[in-house]
């Protein structure tokens, strides 16, 4: 597996998605659940699985005249990956005004601040 953090590029992340929901599946079958959304011919996605392979991103295994593949991260570990990105390149590593702007830019119900609290609040428990 991958060292974390996990940074995927916008390609990546669309290939990655559809892997997770149909896995193990095989570059044909991405192919066709990505056509209408991207447009990408078969050996463009062939070639973005195989580099994602060697990535460390998914795993490839042949069987017969196939080769099925399946996702090397998990769901959880793109996501951080993806937030430590943010929080390094766009907050210059600062969380409070990351949180601050989450905070500032969502529409939070008085359930989700709740939540929030609880997570806070463990973590300073331990």
């Amino acid at each position: 597996m991958p060292k974390l953090p996990v940074e995927l590029t916008v390609a990546e992340w669309a290939i990655i998605k559809a892997v997770w929901e149909k896995e193990p599946c095989t570059a044909p079958a991405i192919q066709a659940k990505l056509a209408k959304s991207t447009g990408w011919t078969y050996s463009t996605v062939r070639t973005l699985m195989d580099r994602m392979v060697v990535k460390g991103l998914l795993t490839a295994q042949k069987a017969r005249h196939l080769t099925l593949y399946r996702s090397a991260v998990t769901r959880k570990q793109a996501q951080r990956g993806e937030l430590l990105y943010a929080l390094k390149h766009a907050f210059n590593g600062a969380l409070t005004p990351m949180v601050q702007c989450l905070l500032d830019t969502g529409k939070l119900s008085t359930e989700q601040l709740a939540e929030l609290e609880a997570l806070i609040q463990a973590k300073r428990k331990g």
